[in-house]
């Protein structure tokens, strides 16, 4: 699918004073890694990359190590000719990442290289990575899921994952946290299916409860040899936005739980991702003749709120472990934290949050006014 991309993300100048260098120094990453993941990224998760703009610079660019790896590796299933052989090589460059005996300067790919020096800097259990494989490869088998549980436990492999090494990355291991970053995941990947229900069809795939569907009167297979929408469809759709609201309902008290500084990224997060199933609800939960985006616009808003909102109430926290998370949390349960880190501790020339505020929304101000100024433009590739 044709996008425009995001604009090249500006330093504040107490970042450029810091230098790249030394803050992938502190990751254990060489910077010259971490750039290639920033550029594999650049032209296209722009959700991503807006929610990072928020992220204190240690944690964005190990987040930017890891979802190069993510990004890298869907992409690898996605396009390969061979989803099998795709999976296979992804199983034996992770076990190339958490071999000891193996220095991150023989890896070959700068994903890769960058993955070593996170997963070893922040104590991330390969069961997490393991499982994220193993759900590419349920893509490659093309395996279709009759109900909402049997979804959730693919979402908890290719979205729960991501959640909970973000929560490590953050420094944050209690269970409680644990599984309400997980939920944030699985919540934003029942969005995106919301959302590419016309666009995962294409590629014969469908993520839909197939339950729901016979529910609504409509035969799963039939459908996907012939994907039309129709308010049977639709209601369907809603359905499996209703369960993202119900997660998302859930993620307030971990977000309560990250150091402060850290908060607002994933409030960005949190909030984009939703929004994509508002989009979709505004389009009548019809995507599979349109794909529902985000405007820039309503991005900054987005973004903005995700400054304020850095004090949510604690008051819902009790909640269990969502079922299809609950292996991810004990994996993490099961493995020895590293030495002590505080990466989201404010470092000497950090912009306060007003600066923040000023800054977010000059960067959407450029945006915007690059997307009119491209409008006639052939569009980048995402």
């Amino acid at each position: 699918m044709q996008t425009r991309s995001l604009p090249t993300l500006p330093d504040t100048p107490a970042e450029a004073r810091t230098g790249n260098a030394q803050a992938a120094q502190r990751v254990g990453v060489d910077a010259s890694d971490i750039a290639a993941c920033r550029a594999s990224l650049r032209h296209g998760s722009r959700s991503f990359l807006a929610a990072s703009l928020l992220l204190p610079r240690e944690v964005r660019d190990a987040a930017c190590a890891l979802y190069a790896f993510c990004r890298m590796a869907d992409d690898a299933v996605d396009e390969g000719a061979d989803e099998a052989a795709a999976v296979a090589m992804l199983r034996a460059r992770l076990a190339c990442i958490y071999d000891p005996a193996e220095p991150a300067s023989a890896l070959a790919l700068p994903a890769d290289r960058a993955l070593a020096g996170v997963v070893a800097a922040y104590g991330i259990p390969r069961a997490l990575p393991e499982a994220l494989v193993d759900g590419f490869a349920w893509d490659a088998e093309g395996r279709g899921y009759e109900t909402l549980d049997a979804l959730l436990d693919y979402a908890a492999r290719v979205a729960g994952t991501v959640g909970a090494m973000m929560s490590l990355l953050m420094g944050v291991r209690a269970p409680d946290a644990l599984a309400r970053a997980c939920e944030l995941g699985v919540a934003m990947q029942l969005s995106n299916i919301a959302r590419d229900v016309g666009e995962d069809a294409a590629m014969g795939r469908l993520y839909l409860p197939r339950q729901w569907m016979r529910e609504a009167g409509i035969d799963p297979d039939a459908w996907l040899a012939r994907p039309v929408f129709t308010a049977a469809l639709g209601s369907v759709v809603q359905r499996v936005l209703e369960a993202a609201d119900l997660l998302y309902a859930r993620v307030g008290s971990g977000v309560a739980q990250l150091p402060l500084t850290c908060r607002p990224g994933i409030n960005a997060a949190r909030f984009l991702y939703a929004d994509i199933g508002a989009q979709v609800r505004r389009a009548g939960c019809d995507s599979v003749s349109r794909r529902a985006v985000v405007p820039a616009s309503r991005k900054g808003a987005l973004l903005l709120r995700a400054l304020v909102a850095v004090r949510p109430r604690r008051a819902d926290a009790g909640w269990p472990v969502l079922s299809a998370n609950a292996f991810l949390v004990d994996a993490v349960a099961a493995t020895m934290p590293p030495a002590s880190r505080h990466p989201c501790t404010p470092a000497a020339g950090r912009r306060s949050p007003a600066e923040s505020v000023v800054w977010v929304i000059e960067l959407f101000d450029r945006m915007e006014r690059r997307e009119r100024g491209e409008a006639t433009r052939p569009a980048a590739s995402a």
